[in-house]
């Protein structure tokens, strides 16, 4: 197989353009109606019962938005996918709702404030971070095949110690580099611009990240870079593992959403000196900026919960990825700014800019952003854009943005009621700071007392991916989607159970393989090598008894709670016994492939 499974996929049917006719000749035919409508069965995708078999009906409706596009031999065109009611059944048509609401409250607010305006947009740009590795190793580990992950492995004598893999160079004579090569021609072929191509943290581990473009034309874009990454992987002997923790030990991937906001006349929300010129009115900026605050503050459990994914419960907060924690990070001179701001002194934002000399005449001055680069925040502020980090590597980034969009139409709108009703923008903004300042954080996320300050002080804070995901229930979530026209109460239910029923899903396949490869691999090789095998019958049999009772237990959110703990704590310790097996067994006598061969495609074989 090329790929390996993953929840961030796209739904494709494909329809021949070739028609017989009653003469026996053929022609090539497309009808405008197979482009504009389509319909197939929405009982078979994942639906949280929007859809049974005896009402099964899926219906496609073209997104003029995003671009047609060719390959190989078919046209693909792009399209929201609906239930006979009009539901959603996919996470497109949601993104365009969020997004038409965050354009409407937008053009609202800033006509209160005297700047006219038709509407804003969402640009974003996606930083792809992936794995690389032998495909002849890749097909000796069942686990890496069947769930992207391993849930077993020794940690080879050589890992990331040296720091030595960051932006180092790619071997030009190497199956890396001509795979990315053959990535890169492709998705230009396609019209999409992927910028920039270099080495990741971990061994093997590498990133691609294209120009800013439209939030709808870059999640589809995405969407088909992450399939193009796999195809051509595979045709170069690699495979592509794109799970967001693939190896322990070893950082995992994400997926950097860089978001930003701008007027349809190309004012940026969030560019001080941009948005103040075209407007005229410098007191717009610090409401836009109060109005995002307070939607960190007042929505960080829905920020959670879109990146609440299998894979991510493994990265947040473990010094490779921002905590989870939900705050944002504004640098000092914008802290500063809305501090003054919100006690009363109104000014424009004019951000200085600190010149780094490098001490020797033969080299320039060059002047560096105004604010220093914090990688330890889930949201930080970066002069022009918010760049949520904690997304993960293979997720399509649709949900991740509609809430994001319908965060910021909310707050907007709050706010313009409260003009409407007679108070000032800027004492809305003003008030709206005081209350939610605590979301602003410009610490180090990474300090082990960051999370108790923060639960103490009221910022959200989930470190379950399974307890985020029932956020999407919680009443307050489901009035702003609902009062924005987002997703509907039956929707945000739908939803909660289709991620619940992932979870669950990925964790049964994962202690599944962990059960397989313990007695089809690890006790064969032991029992060759003259090793005690008892310990990893015993870890195979605790296995198999816990997900015995998650399958004895009916509730969905109840079965996620489990798997979480299974896979947590269970199948983590039973993998230490079978790791300490495969430290002492020869290398001749274990069959699976070991991180020593996954981990280094340029080096060699290492048994």
């Amino acid at each position: 197989m090329a790929a390996t499974f993953r929840h961030g996929n796209t739904g494709q049917v494909q329809m021949s353009m070739l028609e017989f006719n009653r003469d026996g000749t053929t022609t090539y035919e497309l009808k405008g109606k197979h482009i504009l409508f389509g319909e197939t069965d929405g009982s078979s995708y994942p639906n949280g019962g929007m859809r049974a078999t005896h009402t099964a009906g899926g219906y496609l409706c073209i997104d003029p938005s995003s671009p047609m596009f060719l390959r190989d031999d078919a046209l693909f065109i792009p399209a929201c996918f609906v239930s006979y009611e009009g539901k959603a059944l996919d996470e497109k048509t949601p993104l365009h709702r969020a997004h038409e609401a965050m354009s409407k409250q937008t053009a609202r607010l800033f006509k209160h404030m005297g700047f006219e305006v038709a509407g804003a947009v969402n640009n974003i740009g996606l930083e792809q971070e992936l794995f690389f590795i032998p495909r002849e190793a890749y097909e000796r580990r069942m686990d890496l095949q069947f769930t992207g992950r391993t849930v077993l492995g020794k940690m080879p004598a050589r890992g990331q110690e040296g720091c030595d893999h960051y932006m180092a160079p790619i071997n030009v004579q190497g199956k890396v580099m001509a795979c990315m090569k053959e990535i890169q021609t492709q998705c230009y072929k396609l019209g999409i611009p992927l910028k920039t191509r270099h080495r990741e943290v971990a061994p093997n581990q590498y990133e691609f990240a294209p120009e800013f473009g439209s939030v709808i034309t870059q999640t589809d874009q995405n969407l088909v870079v992450m399939q193009i990454c796999e195809e051509v992987a595979a045709k170069h002997d690699l495979a592509c593992l794109l799970q967001e923790k693939p190896f322990a030990g070893v950082n995992g991937s994400g997926k950097h959403n860089n978001w930003s906001i701008s007027t349809l006349c190309g004012a940026q929300l969030l560019n001080p000196g941009d948005l103040t010129a075209k407007s005229g009115n410098p007191e717009l900026f610090p409401v836009v900026m109060a109005a995002l605050v307070a939607g960190v503050d007042s929505y960080g459990d829905l920020m959670r919960l879109s990146i609440a994914s299998p894979g991510n419960d493994f990265r947040l907060g473990a010094m490779e990825a921002p905590p989870s924690v939900i705050s944002t990070y504004l640098g000092t001179q914008m802290t500063e700014y809305l501090t003054e701001f919100m006690n009363g002194n109104v000014f424009e934002y004019k951000p200085s800019v600190t010149p780094i000399p490098l001490g020797v005449d033969s080299l320039p001055v060059i002047n560096a952003p105004a604010e220093d680069r914090n990688r330890t925040s889930p949201f930080p502020y970066g002069g022009h854009r918010f760049e949520f980090r904690a997304v993960g590597s293979t997720q399509n980034v649709s949900l991740v943005n509609t809430v994001l969009d319908s965060m910021v139409a909310k707050m907007f709108s709050n706010i313009s009621d409260r003009i409407e009703a007679g108070e000032s923008a800027v004492a809305v903004a003003q008030e709206l700071l005081k209350r939610h300042f605590k979301a602003v954080y410009n610490g180090n996320g990474y300090d082990p007392e960051w999370p108790a300050k923060a639960d103490a002080m009221g910022v959200t804070r989930i470190d379950s991916g399974v307890e985020a995901i029932n956020k999407f229930v919680d009443p307050k979530n489901v009035e702003m989607f609902s009062s924005m026209g987002v997703f509907t109460p039956e929707e945000c239910a739908a939803r909660r159970e289709i991620l619940l029923e992932l979870y669950v899903g990925t964790v049964e396949m994962e202690v599944g393989c962990m059960i397989d490869m313990i007695n089809q691999h690890a006790i064969p090789s032991a029992k060759a090598a003259g090793i005690n095998a008892s310990g990893l019958e015993k870890g195979a049999k605790e296995c198999a008894a816990a997900i015995a009772k998650v399958h004895a237990t009916e509730d969905a959110f109840e079965q996620a709670k489990l798997c979480r703990v299974l896979r947590l704590e269970t199948m983590v310790n039973v993998r230490k016994v079978v790791d300490d097996v495969e430290a002492a067994c020869p290398a001749n006598l274990w069959t699976m492939a070991t991180y020593k061969e996954l981990l280094f495609v340029d080096t060699g074989k290492h048994r």
